[in-house]
């Protein structure tokens, strides 16, 4: 089982017992900590794909340690020129253990039950929105997509208030 979890900025494809750094986090070594924007749960070849992340679902890690990555050499030079620059840094990292991957309520199947019934209010919805349009408001493409739902011919030469003129009276 392995999860893709945003954590600290980063992705990160992460499996339980696995050691991976991250940017620094703002908690105590030792500590534990849940990160809920997973992106992808694969569950021995069940896999679930949020849309932009898997509803319920949770990693949970535990702090070991702050500490500092490699040293990052930064040279620049300009050939003929007598210019050198030598610059560096070095990351502040947290090296985080996966605890455990949560995938509670990620149901496909409760995803598909549910998006009918948005639907269906949208349908709802739309005739009431049909008669309190405020079309002077809208862009002249969104226009000549409405004009085009109605059936209205010689859209492309029209400007935008002959066009209002022309969906109102249809």
């Amino acid at each position: 089982m392995y999860a893709i979890v945003e954590m600290a900025g980063q992705q990160f494809k992460v499996a339980k017992d696995q050691k991976v750094f991250v940017h620094r986090l703002d908690a105590k070594e030792g500590s534990k900590v849940s990160f809920d924007r997973v992106l992808l749960i694969d569950d021995n070849g069940s896999v679930t794909i949020g849309a932009p992340v898997v509803e319920g679902a949770a990693i949970e890690v535990k702090v070991l340690q702050h500490l500092k990555g490699d040293k990052v050499i930064v040279f620049k030079k300009k050939r003929r020129k007598g210019y050198q620059k030598q610059n560096g840094h070095r990351q502040y990292l947290t090296e985080v253990s996966i605890e455990n991957i949560v995938s509670s309520g990620a149901n496909k199947a409760t995803a598909k039950k549910a998006a009918p019934k948005k639907e269906e209010a949208k349908e709802v919805e739309a005739p009431a929105k049909e008669a309190a349009v405020d079309y002077s408001s809208m862009t002249v493409a969104e226009l000549k997509e409405v004009a085009k739902d109605k059936g209205i011919s010689g859209i492309s030469s029209m400007k935008k208030a002959e066009l209002i003129e022309a969906i109102s009276k249809a």
